[in-house]
């Protein structure tokens, strides 16, 4: 484990835009590649099956790995995990780019998401590190969250404006320099960790579990044509044998006492309805505007600013300070309830145009997600401490990218059998459990700064 004396960086603020950076960057590449796939069937031969492992490639590692490497974060040093994962990151980024037929892609992609996994595992943590006081805190939240609810949507905007401007290879190697640049500054803004006292190591067997579980899950889920039921039998089966395996082990990788935490729990439960519901829909609102209106990739990624700009506005002027005057617990309720009112819109709506149908719906989505996001990620972090903090932020992250998965699977899958508006009343139904998961299982005092 380590020791708990550290020092302080001079500028809090200045890392958590070096942090912020580094994990736009891990997030891009999740939704980035999408709008690229044409471009890459045709440049490189892909099948439709392979094509889509350009996605699920990075996806399965990053979605197994993130708690083991969060865990790694406590145990070892969060800022040794950081750097490990983005000098991976980058040369996995510059072998994407150079990549010469499928094969080699999807390999380098595979390895990208494991370096994302070493990365994002850990940013959560050092991002409540820094910040001790609650309203800097709460601001802080508001900032780390606008980078994980807008990614999304300035990948599809930038993949798009990439691939046609430059080629796909562009939306690969842009990830060299900022990577490089992200590394730099790490090193030279970040505290170093503290010394490592030996003594405690990582469950390997718990390790193992969760890992080939988690990724196991995500596999399940995200490739084409349905989920994959025996994936997700034996997945379950995995997840269930962690469990016991944490409960007998002397040194688990995810102590009890962690999960007993309401705000853990239940807040991570919370996130990965919502996430569900805003990624699934982002997915199906791509779908729909170049198969039913005609856009094209980079008109596409222009259509979907909006949600992108609301969000960025909301989680870093209003989010925090409404947090920490209101609790988070109602901020996320009044979140949840803008998301519904979003969701209702597109159900009711004709579905025939952009500016009197889409619009007013992704204003309000916006709006939602921008409150939603800080509050929620508030309340995962708010009983985390210095020896758990990098497993929690694991636990939050790893909630997000199976909540990803999921919500784009079911939501894709709905909106081909009977249509977008189904679609979108099956997200509407995802916001509504996550609305009575925090108003009946969550206390007032668990989301609390």
């Amino acid at each position: 484990m380590l020791r708990a004396a550290r020092s302080r960086t001079a500028s809090p603020w200045v890392a958590l835009a070096v942090l912020s950076t580094a994990m736009l960057m891990i997030i891009l590449d999740g939704t980035i590649v999408s709008v690229a796939l044409p471009a890459l069937r045709a440049d490189l031969g892909f099948t439709d099956a392979g094509l889509s492992w350009t996605v699920n490639a990075y996806l399965i590692p990053l979605g197994g790995l993130l708690l083991l490497a969060g865990r790694l974060g406590d145990l070892v040093g969060r800022r040794r995990i950081l750097v490990a994962g983005l000098v991976l990151f980058v040369l996995a980024s510059l072998a994407c780019g150079l990549a010469t037929g499928p094969a080699m892609l999807v390999a380098a992609r595979a390895v990208q998401g494991v370096a994302a996994a070493l990365a994002s595992s850990v940013v959560l943590g050092m991002v409540v590190e820094l910040f001790e006081d609650p309203g800097d805190r709460a601001r802080a939240m508001g900032a780390y969250a606008f980078v994980g609810a807008a990614g999304a949507s300035i990948g599809l905007l930038l993949g798009g404006v990439l691939t046609e401007v430059l080629s796909w290879r562009a939306i690969f190697l842009v990830n060299v320099t900022i990577g490089v640049v992200a590394t730099l500054l790490v090193l030279r803004v970040l505290p170093r960790d503290p010394t490592v006292v030996r003594g405690e190591r990582p469950d390997l067997l718990g390790a193992v579990l969760v890992t080939l579980g988690l990724a196991g899950l995500v596999f399940a889920i995200v490739e084409p044509g349905g989920v994959r039921w025996g994936a997700a039998a034996l997945a379950v089966v995995l997840l269930a044998g962690f469990g016991v395996r944490q409960a007998r082990a002397a040194a688990p990788l995810v102590p009890p006492r962690v999960l007993r935490s309401r705000a853990v729990s239940l807040g991570n439960l919370a996130q990965v309805l919502t996430i569900a519901a805003m990624m699934g829909f982002q997915f199906a609102t791509a779908l729909f505007l170049q198969q039913v209106l005609g856009y094209s990739p980079a008109a596409t990624g222009v259509a979907m600013t909006p949600v992108a700009v609301i969000i960025g506005v909301v989680a870093l002027r209003g989010a925090g300070p409404l947090i920490f005057r209101f609790t988070a617990r109602r901020v996320l309720l009044a979140g949840l309830g803008l998301l519904l009112g979003g969701f209702a819109v597109l159900v009711g709506a004709p579905g025939t145009g952009y500016l009197t149908d889409l619009l007013p719906a992704l204003v309000l989505l916006g709006l939602g997600a921008g409150l939603v996001m800080p509050s929620v990620t508030t309340i995962v972090m708010a009983d985390a401490d210095a020896d758990t903090a990098g497993l929690t932020s694991g636990l939050a992250n790893t909630g997000q990218q199976v909540g990803g998965a999921i919500g784009i699977a079911v939501l894709a899958a709905v909106a081909a059998a009977d249509g977008f508006r189904a679609a979108y009343l099956v997200a509407g139904a995802l916001v509504l459990a996550a609305s009575l998961v925090v108003a009946i299982g969550l206390r007032e005092r668990t989301s609390r700064l």
